[in-house]
C-alpha cells in the first residue's frame, strides 16, 4: 500500500510553503499545486523534487485530477471567498479530505450549509477554517468550555503586533471589513446584517494587561463555536493597534524571516452566571502557527484519525485540549488551559 499524498493547493504561496516544507520535513508525500506552474517547479526544487501540479480555479477538471491524486487536500490560496468553492467541490467529487485556512465567516457557512451531504455521500472528511484567526479561537474555545455549562458568553480576543500581511490576506481584509452583511452570534442565534463597530477593552492577563479592542470582528468563530460549545452570544475582537501598524499593509513583498516577525497572544473567555474561566496561548510568526495547525490536522486525517464523514470546524474535528498541547510541543505557542490538560 502506497504512503497517503498530502497535496498543497497554493503550495507557492507564504503559507503554502510553510505547510509543504513541514510536510517534507515530516517525510510525507506532498504534491504541490497550484496556478503557476513555474513558480511550483522553483518550488520543487527547493524541496528537492516533489511532483506538481499545474490547476486553475476555473479548470474543475484539472482541480478533480488534482483531488483524485490526493489522501488529504490542504487548500492555502485565499481569499476563500473566491477560492474556496472550487477547490471544497473538486476535493469532495474525488473523494478527498480536505483542509482549508479560511477565516470568512460566509464560507465557513457555505461549507456548512452546501457541502455536509457531499462530504458525506463522498465518505470523507472535511475541515474549514484550520486557521490562526478564527481557527485557533475556535480550538481554545472547545479547550476552555469543555464541560461548562450554561454558558452566557464566549469572547476569542487576538492581540497582534507586527503583523505583515500577504496579497492574499490583505484581500482577504479588505474583503472582510468592507462587507455589511456580517454574521453575528446573539441571543442563542445566528443573524447577518450590518454591524456597528464599537471599542472594547478586553483583559489580557500579564504582562499585556487590557486592551482596547476592535469589536466584533467578521471571523469565523460566530459560525464554529456554537456548533460544539452552547453560549448564549460569541464575539471575537482584535486589538485595535494591529492595524495601526504601518508595516501590516506596506509590506506585501518582504522576506519571509521579516514576515515571521509576529508576536500574538490568543484568549479566550468562557462567561457563566457562576463565573467562568479563561485560557490563552502566547507566541510568535503567526503565519507558522497557521500553516503547522493545517499540517497536524492533515496528518491526522491522511493517517484515518478524525471525526469521519461531514464538514467541521477545528474544534469538531479534533479533542482541542490535546490538538493544542501537540501543536504547543512543536513550539508554536505557550498555552495555558484552566486545568492542565483538557
Amino acid at each position: 500500500m502506497s504512503a497517503p499524498h498530502i497535496a498543497v493547493y497554493g503550495a507557492t504561496g507564504h503559507t503554502g510553503r510553510l505547510a509543504a516544507a513541514e510536510l517534507r520535513a515530516r517525510g510525507r508525500e506532498v504534491i504541490l499545486a497550484g496556478r503557476d506552474g513555474g513558480a511550483l517547479k522553483a518550488l520543487s526544487d527547493e524541496l528537492g523534487g516533489a511532483p506538481v501540479h499545474q490547476a486553475a480555479l476555473d479548470d474543475p477538471a484539472a482541480l478533480r485530477e488534482l483531488a483524485g491524486q490526493a489522501d488529504v487536500l490542504i487548500h492555502c490560496a485565499g481569499p476563500f471567498t473566491h477560492t474556496g468553492e472550487p477547490v471544497a467541490r473538486a476535493a469532495a467529487e474525488a473523494g478527498c479530505h480536505y483542509v482549508d485556512h479560511a477565516l470568512e465567516q460566509h464560507h465557513t457557512k457555505w461549507m456548512f450549509d452546501t457541502m455536509a451531504e457531499p462530504a458525506r455521500r463522498a465518505g470523507i472528511t472535511m475541515v474549514t477554517a484550520m486557521s490562526f484567526y478564527g481557527g485557533l479561537g475556535d480550538l481554545l474555545t472547545g479547550a476552555v468550555a469543555a464541560g461548562v455549562s450554561g454558558i452566557e458568553r464566549v469572547v476569542t480576543a487576538y492581540a497582534v503586533s507586527g503583523w505583515r500581511l500577504t496579497t492574499g490576506a490583505r484581500r482577504t481584509a479588505e474583503l472582510l471589513f468592507a462587507d455589511t452583511r456580517r454574521i453575528t452570534y446573539t441571543d442563542g442565534a445566528q443573524h447577518v446584517g450590518y454591524v456597528e463597530p464599537r471599542n472594547a477593552v478586553f483583559p489580557f492577563p500579564p504582562p499585556l494587561g487590557p486592551r482596547t479592542m476592535i469589536a466584533p470582528v467578521p471571523f469565523s468563530e460566530v459560525v464554529t463555536v456554537p456548533r460544539h460549545t452552547p453560549a448564549r452570544r460569541v464575539e471575537a475582537q482584535l486589538t485595535a493597534q494591529t492595524f495601526e501598524e504601518e508595516q501590516a499593509f506596506t509590506s506585501e513583498h518582504v522576506d519571509a524571516a521579516t514576515r515571521a516577525r509576529s508576536d500574538f497572544t490568543v484568549a479566550v473567555q468562557v462567561i457563566t452566571d457562576a463565573g467562568g474561566r479563561a485560557g490563552q496561548a502566547r507566541g510568535h510568526d503567526l503565519w507558522r502557527m497557521s500553516a503547522l495547525t493545517s499540517v497536524e490536522a492533515a496528518v491526522r486525517l491522511a493517517d484515518g484519525h478524525g471525526p469521519g464523514p461531514g464538514v467541521f470546524g477545528p474544534a469538531e474535528s479534533f479533542p482541542a485540549g490535546p490538538f493544542l498541547r501537540d501543536l504547543e510541543r512543536l513550539g508554536l505557542f505557550t498555552l495555558t488551559l484552566p486545568e492542565e490538560e483538557r
